[in-house]
Order: C-alpha cells, then sequence, then structure tokens
C-alpha cells in the first residue's frame, strides 16, 4: 500500500477578505497607519449594523403599538 503524500497543512477555509487582513498586520505589523484604518472600518461597519439594528426594533415596536390602538374591546354576553 502507498501512502498519501503529505501535504503541507492548510489554514481553515474562511472569509478571503479575513485572510487578506490577517497577512497584512502579519507583513506591515499592527503600527502601520493601514492596519490603523482597517481596525477603524471594522468599527465603522459594527456599528452601521448595530443602527440597522436598532432601527429594526423601533420598527417593531412602532408597528406593536399601532396595532395596540387599532384594537377595539367588545362585551361578549
Amino acid at each position: 500500500m502507498i501512502m498519501a503524500e503529505k501535504k503541507p497543512k492548510e489554514e481553515a477555509t474562511g472569509c478571503p477578505v479575513g485572510k487578506f487582513f490577517k497577512d497584512m498586520d502579519e507583513i506591515l505589523g499592527r503600527k502601520s497607519k493601514f492596519i490603523e484604518h482597517m481596525k477603524q472600518s471594522r468599527i465603522e461597519f459594527l456599528k452601521g449594523i448595530r443602527s440597522l439594528i436598532d432601527d429594526r426594533i423601533n420598527d417593531l415596536e412602532k408597528s406593536r403599538k399601532r396595532a395596540g390602538e387599532k384594537m377595539t374591546k367588545i362585551k361578549v354576553e
């Protein structure tokens, strides 16, 4: 039986953009202006996601309040 050639240990497949930034961090170092800008962009991206979530929560709360306003109490015998 022939043993298969050993392949070099490969990184887990992930986001190519994330890999790019990881590689740049290793090449340029953490003090690089590029890395500083990218860290700030990650913060801004997450703040954008947070604003989308906040807007959706507000929409759901408003629709729930509106649904309550349309209700009419009816006395049943």
